[in-house]
């Protein structure tokens, strides 16, 4: 046999040894969690929700699901626990479209639970690309797919994470690991399933949540060279095509699951800079919210809370760090909101939050 064929052959044998070794170290130690909970090593997880999530719907006891933006994205579990009841998971998304967030949630409708609380607002129902086409979204692993599961054993940079995660679990190891995890280096930095995308609790929320951050920030997307984006992704015809497909759709196949829709408490200037610069578009926000609420209070399992128009928030720009992302103490007040079923909005008169914030949007004058 000649030498180059000989050398060929251990090569490619050392290369499946390697593989093969990689692979049983990631279905061993699971960084994701897919396959069984944490046992032989601590769990550790990732901000990278689109991955993380389709870890935590197979491994956390859960009867109550968070679903949401960034706007939702910083709520603890145990606040939602302790406000609500029940035993939560938060599998909100930044960024994330309407069909982002009905795939995820179809894949934790396996887990049953009984309540589903969704942070939507008009912009979530833009047009968005299939899951399997969506290169952000890891479909594979929610579907437990052949090739889904194979990416994630056969994985050179999970193995790395995996021998990190091993790493950590030595005694004489693990505070010098612990000290060198950086999420800058490695996805699975977090210790606690509770600190994922949480603000630590020594942020500094006022020195990032001020009236000055929210109105640098309304100035900046009204300026005439940016304005036009406001008003890119509202188109009726789409977001109500979107809507019907992934909530309706969601909704309709399970009756048996409460689903309590709310809609975010935005900063007044928000629609004060659609008012001023973009007002087809804020007309598009008014024409889908009135499709929007009558047609979800038609399902006896859905709960609508609307709270844009809560002024006493909305219009405290000290709230904000744009003209969208609230505090952390306005998420407190959003899940007091639910629990005593605050600014619900009732099936005799769907529309009555709207004309009150349309009320509102068209009184309201910024001091310049």
């Amino acid at each position: 046999m000649p030498t180059v064929f000989k050398s060929l052959l251990k090569f490619l044998g050392a290369s499946m040894a390697i593989i093969l070794m990689a692979a049983t170290l990631n279905y061993v130690v699971d960084p994701l969690q897919l396959f069984r909970p944490a046992r032989l090593f601590p769990a550790m997880y990732s901000a990278d929700t689109r991955m993380q999530d389709a870890g935590l719907i197979r491994s956390q006891p859960f009867d109550t699901v968070l679903m949401g933006t960034s706007l939702a994205i910083h709520f603890r579990q145990t606040d939602i626990d302790r406000v609500l009841g029940g035993r939560s998971l938060k599998l909100s998304m930044t960024g994330s479209s309407s069909r982002e967030q009905s795939f995820v949630l179809e894949a934790a409708m396996a887990r049953h639970p009984k309540r589903v609380i969704w942070q939507v607002d008009d912009w979530i129902f833009h047009d968005a690309p299939e899951p399997d086409a969506d290169i952000y979204l890891p479909s594979g692993l929610y579907r437990r797919s052949v090739a889904g599961l194979a990416g994630y054993l056969f994985s050179g940079q999970m193995a790395r994470e995996s021998l990190w995660i091993l790493a950590r679990s030595l005694p004489p190891l693990q505070p010098a690991v612990a000290r060198l995890t950086s999420d800058l280096v490695f996805k699975f930095p977090i210790a606690d399933v509770d600190d994922i995308n949480s603000l630590p609790r020594d942020y500094d929320v006022a020195a990032n949540y001020n009236a000055s951050r929210a109105l640098a920030a309304f100035r900046h997307i009204t300026d005439p060279v940016r304005s036009r984006y406001l008003a890119d992704g509202y188109d009726y015809d789409a977001m109500v095509k979107a809507f019907e497909r992934d909530a309706i759709g969601l909704i309709a196949q399970h009756p048996d699951v409460t689903f309590d829709i709310y809609l975010p408490p935005y900063s007044i200037l928000q629609f004060v800079a659609m008012r001023d610069a973009a007002p087809t578009a804020l007309k598009t926000v008014y024409d889908f919210t009135a499709h929007m609420f009558p047609r979800l209070l038609q399902f006896p399992n859905v709960r609508l809370f609307d709270f844009r128009a809560v002024k006493e928030v909305t219009h405290d720009l000290e709230n904000y760090g744009d003209v969208i992302h609230h505090s952390p103490a306005v998420d407190l007040k959003v899940l007091s909101w639910l629990a005593e079923r605050k600014y619900a909005v009732h099936p005799s008169a769907p529309l009555a939050p709207l004309e009150q914030l349309k009320t509102q949007v068209e009184a309201y004058r910024l001091e310049r």
